[in-house]
């Protein structure tokens, strides 16, 4: 388990190792706000609870345009690692299956490797509709695709505890934080 880092406004940043948050704090760049007392970490001469949630001590400057590419850890996350046509779960997925990254409009015909364009798809429904457009094979997305916004593409792979999530929901509204709950 990480430590969630917030910025010196409050801003959920990162899950970041716990002992680079220990380190923060020793060094006096971050206070922890949240720790868990039931694991605490001990040297030969210090004993601290492991920090859960810390506060920079002071701001950071993070770039706000940027635009991050479609990989398939992002685009599986995006999808709720369900296949947009059939609508299985990759836990659902039988030996030898996998999920794949699938274009809605092929790149034979034009399409494009961006966000609007690809979907998760299972390998049994990707190898159906192959080269040729849903509709053509029968095949209805679940979901249109879309662009995440950065909230959900930064949290969108990690896990939070729930006092983690306390955090980033007080800071982006209960409406981001529910997108980002399955």
């Amino acid at each position: 388990m990480g430590c969630l880092a917030l910025n010196a406004s409050y801003e959920p940043l990162t899950i970041i190792p716990v002992r680079r948050a220990v380190r923060l704090i020793i060094d006096r760049k971050a206070d922890a706000l949240e720790v868990d007392s039931a694991r605490p970490m001990r040297s030969e001469r210090f004993r601290m609870d492991t920090p859960v949630v810390i506060r920079l001590a002071r701001f950071i400057q993070i770039p706000r345009r940027f635009r991050r590419q479609v990989t398939n850890t992002f685009l599986f996350a995006r999808d709720a690692y369900r296949c947009q046509y059939c609508g299985r779960h990759r836990r659902d997925l039988g030996y030898r299956e996998s999920l794949t990254r699938d274009h809605v409009k092929p790149l034979s015909r034009g399409g494009d490797n961006g966000w609007r364009n690809v979907v998760t798809a299972c390998s049994k429904c990707n190898l159906k509709k192959a080269d040729r457009l849903p509709g053509e094979c029968g095949f209805a997305l679940r979901v249109a695709p879309r662009e995440p916004n950065h909230v959900e593409l930064i949290w969108a792979v990690r896990r939070v505890t729930p006092v983690q999530a306390k955090y980033i929901g007080m800071f982006y509204g209960e409406d981001v934080l529910k997108a980002l709950t399955p």
